[in-house]
């Protein structure tokens, strides 16, 4: 978004592509998008390999889907990419060398055993770091040989044909990209908002135990999960350390945590008195509790970082000193998931300039 903010567009136009540059839409409608841009990736493919009547241009067609076509976040296409260029490397180049000795030396059985022993080397290191390159490898190994009879020219198209799919896929990468840290933006701002709702039916005497809240938990858990597993791609793209993300992560789970403890250690809502108690001796620490966690919402969803640097007061002046015996533990949970969110303010206000694009 920066980028487009620096180019001087006219107001008419801007109203236009507001769709196309706004964010938070791109993020709602990622699915269409993406779908979208498979169709255009492949029609150029399709178009290209054909117009210039490249031999096995089908390949150039199946490598773009195998880059990007169950991807969808910027981050990662281009961490496939790469590797997907390594595999095709390494596999055409061995590929072609089987080619070269079996056309030389003419020994289905030694040709055979090379390609066997080759694909055993990259099924060892197929698992953990790098396995996506050795699985590739294995697999080009044998698009570009066959079983060692394919000719040498065949097996040179059929590495440009993926080389070509390739290129595609990254230039189209570039169409509309759908980063990741849009997802973690807002999905983190949506987690955010059902941890204020929580702690409002928490604080307000709702029942814990119903259907509604119960279903919120776990959507909210699901949220966290979700998140997680964005930490990679945004790390790469807004060059924020795994580290950091993990303690915003950390925060959020923490979060979560205490609000579950707070429900089961809430008095029952049956008890009037003690409900009242509660509100008014922690009246100043959950209306502080609800400004932070909307304010990070709105940050988050609106790119209003300004909100982060806000101070709220934890506290009434006139909020008691000496609360009942039974609410001490309550009370601790709640100061510490104040210093919990504090925390968490803290980093998103940290990191604001690079996850605000």
């Amino acid at each position: 978004m920066n980028a487009f903010k620096s180019i001087a567009l006219p107001v008419w136009l801007r109203r236009v592509l507001r769709p196309l540059l706004d964010p938070y839409r791109r993020y709602r409608h990622a699915r269409l998008i993406h779908a979208a841009r498979i169709v255009a990736a492949l029609l150029v493919s399709i178009l290209l390999t054909s117009g210039f009547n490249l031999p096995h241009g089908e390949w150039a067609s199946v490598t773009l889907l195998i880059v990007i076509g169950g991807l969808q976040h910027h981050g990662n296409i281009g961490k496939k990419s790469i590797e997907r260029a390594y595999g095709t490397l390494i596999g055409a180049a061995l590929g072609l060398a089987v080619v070269a000795q079996q056309n030389y030396f003419e020994m289905p059985v030694v040709t055979y055993l090379l390609m066997s022993v080759a694909c055993g080397f990259f099924a060892y290191h197929a698992i953990g770091k790098g396995g996506y390159t050795a699985l590739l490898s294995a697999i080009t190994l044998f698009i570009v040989a066959g079983h060692g009879d394919n000719p040498i020219t065949d097996g040179l198209w059929r590495t440009v044909d993926i080389l070509i799919g390739i290129a595609l896929a990254l230039a189209f990468s570039f169409a509309l990209p759908l980063y990741a840290v849009y997802s973690w933006r807002y999905n983190l701002a949506t987690g955010l908002r059902g941890c204020a709702t929580i702690h409002s039916r928490i604080v307000s005497g709702q029942p814990v135990s119903a259907d509604e809240h119960l279903k919120l938990m776990a959507k909210l858990n699901a949220n966290m999960v979700q998140l997680r597993s964005l930490l990679p791609s945004v790390s790469k793209e807004v060059k924020i350390s795994m580290t950091e993300l993990d303690a915003i992560q950390g925060h959020f789970r923490m979060c979560l945590s205490t609000l579950e403890i707070l429900a089961n250690l809430r008095p029952s809502g049956s008890d009037r008195n003690a409900m009242a108690q509660l509100q008014q001796c922690l009246n100043g620490e959950n209306r502080h509790i609800r400004r932070q966690l909307v304010g990070m919402a709105r940050a988050l969803r609106d790119g209003a970082t300004e909100r982060l640097e806000r101070n709220y007061a934890s506290a009434d002046s006139d909020a008691p000193n000496v609360v009942p015996g039974e609410l001490i533990g309550y009370r601790l949970l709640t100061l510490q998931l104040v210093n919990n969110l504090d925390g968490l303010q803290q980093r998103l206000a940290k990191t604001a300039g690079r996850w605000k694009i």
